[in-house]
């Protein structure tokens, strides 16, 4: 199975306990590398987060959005703290001397006074909460590795006709090639008689003309490396795997053997073709970029 590098996953609960959302979206990216956002409270998780995610994702850069509610209220404590209150009340007995005025306190405006009283989390049981993370994390990850699948199957029945199309290419270059040397055969000769301005040739000095210009024109290792690659990166297509950075390496190697081609092409219909497979090499490269 090929998948792509982009993909978006999401899964929702809400319950009378809680609500969890959960989001995964991946762009491109030579390695893999994750960011994630999710409420404080859940970063004691966060090691626990990024180790089930290596189970679905090797490459890629992945954003990761946790939104967490508790609706539950037993994990909240009201504590009240008497030596603040005592506190209070001493220093409004003080002032009461001081200022000759009555105190009028009462124990409902002293409760209004900061920190009299406070509300404290209780310890949050990680193991009850990464149950329910887990959950939400598998749910949108699957998703997320199903549209990146779906994604790949696009990707790898455009890249086969894209080889396919190349293969083609390198194969009529390969036919054309040798009647090459033929024409410059038989326009050296024609020259070399007008020049000399009768039939008699040097049959030794073309033969040496033809070979250097043979030699200079052969594209013979070329197009058989390239059609090598070629029957390769169709061959790791249809196994699958995560195989992007290994079809990117080979997609160089296609693009420097075209670059060669286009380089020793010597008349206008080979030049036109190399051309052409060119431009396909850099539209499979392009596409491998987006493949795990």
């Amino acid at each position: 199975m090929i998948c792509s590098m982009t993909g978006f996953g999401r899964s929702e609960t809400i319950n009378a306990e809680y609500k969890l959302v959960v989001e995964m979206k991946a762009v491109n990216h030579r390695y893999s590398e994750l960011s994630i956002k999710m409420p404080k409270k859940l970063n004691i998780l966060e090691g626990n987060i990024r180790t089930l995610l290596k189970e679905y994702i090797s490459r890629g850069k992945v954003d990761l959005f946790i939104t967490y509610e508790d609706y539950s209220e037993s994990n909240i404590n009201i504590k009240y703290n008497p030596d603040i209150a005592g506190e209070y009340v001493e220093y409004m007995r003080q002032m009461e001397k001081d200022f000759g005025i009555r105190d009028d306190i009462s124990v409902s405006r002293l409760a209004m006074f900061p920190d009299v009283f406070s509300r404290e989390e209780q310890s949050l049981d990680e193991e009850a909460l990464w149950r329910r993370l887990e959950a939400g994390l598998r749910t949108a990850a699957e998703q997320f590795v199903e549209s990146r699948r779906r994604e790949g199957e696009h990707l790898v029945g455009d890249l086969k006709g894209k080889l396919n199309g190349m293969m083609e290419m390198v194969d009529y270059i390969e036919e054309v090639s040798p009647q090459l040397i033929l024409d410059y055969r038989t326009k050296l000769e024609a020259k070399v008689k007008e020049l000399l301005q009768d039939n008699t040739i040097d049959e030794s000095r073309i033969a040496t003309e033809v070979v250097i210009y043979a030699d200079k024109i052969c594209v013979d290792e070329e197009t058989v490396r390239l059609k090598s690659h070629i029957k390769s990166t169709l061959e790791i297509l249809e196994a699958g795997g995560s195989v992007g950075r290994k079809l990117d390496f080979i997609a160089q190697e296609m693009n420097r053997e075209a670059n060669t081609i286009l380089s020793k092409a010597n008349s206008l219909e080979v030049s036109n073709k190399a051309i052409d497979l060119k431009t396909e090499v850099e539209k499979v490269r392009e596409q491998i970029q987006n493949i795990e």
